[in-house]
């Protein structure tokens, strides 16, 4: 067998554990469902869930290995990273001065474009962080057992668990935070509280990523 039923039961409850605790990934997640609406939320859930899976792949074949092994390129992404952050933050702002043109008006539905563009956005936010693949690296190999061969079959298995359980929770917060953006958007000032909480969520983000050096 590939992997020991009883370390991928551990794992998963880790897995768990560790997407409940408040970080980066669930922070833009519930930020774009207070602004944007339940369906944006499960989009950024999915988003962050795709970045995720590039990190798996990249992880599993020595790529992240390398990023670490070279702290100029883990800083140029690291501060690209910072960058995209900062701009989604102006957008955001940029937002919320424009949400009183819609006073009183019930959130729109977003169309082929604006779901693409949610989701690309919290993909990017997920891989603008080049310490998810250092944690990859940090936390698979506890259960990863080289005895049992195909070391990167096992990691890209472990790496889907991750990624389904943390889409359930993900998902479910994009959810919930949708339903009571939509619950409150339709108050002009609380709809631009709302961006403005966004585009503040993003820029810690971007300062948080921009400071922590390793």
């Amino acid at each position: 067998m590939l992997v020991d039923p009883q370390e991928v039961a551990a794992f998963c409850l880790a897995a768990l554990l560790m997407s409940l605790a408040p970080g980066p990934d669930m922070m833009f997640i519930t930020a774009t469902g207070l602004s944007s609406g339940p369906r944006a939320g499960l989009l950024a859930a999915v988003g962050v869930s795709a970045g995720l899976a590039v990190h798996t792949s990249a992880a599993a074949l020595g790529l992240g290995a390398v990023l670490e092994a070279f702290p100029a390129a883990f800083t140029a992404v690291r501060i690209a990273g910072a960058c995209y952050l900062v701009v989604l933050a102006v957008l955001a702002f940029r937002d919320a001065v424009r949400a009183g043109a819609a006073a009183g008006a019930a959130p729109r539905a977003a169309g082929g474009a604006g779901r693409l563009r949610v989701f690309v956005r919290a993909m990017l936010t997920n891989l603008a962080n080049p310490k998810v693949i250092v944690f990859y690296l940090a936390f698979f190999p506890q259960f990863i057992d080289p005895s049992r061969g195909h070391v990167a079959a096992q990691f890209f298995l472990l790496g889907a668990l991750f990624i389904m359980v943390g889409l359930c929770v993900d998902a479910a917060a994009g959810l919930l935070s949708g339903r009571l953006g939509d619950a409150l958007r339709r108050r002009p000032l609380v709809q631009r509280v709302l961006h403005a909480f966004s585009g503040t969520v993003f820029a810690g983000l971007a300062l948080r990523l921009a400071a922590d050096s390793r």
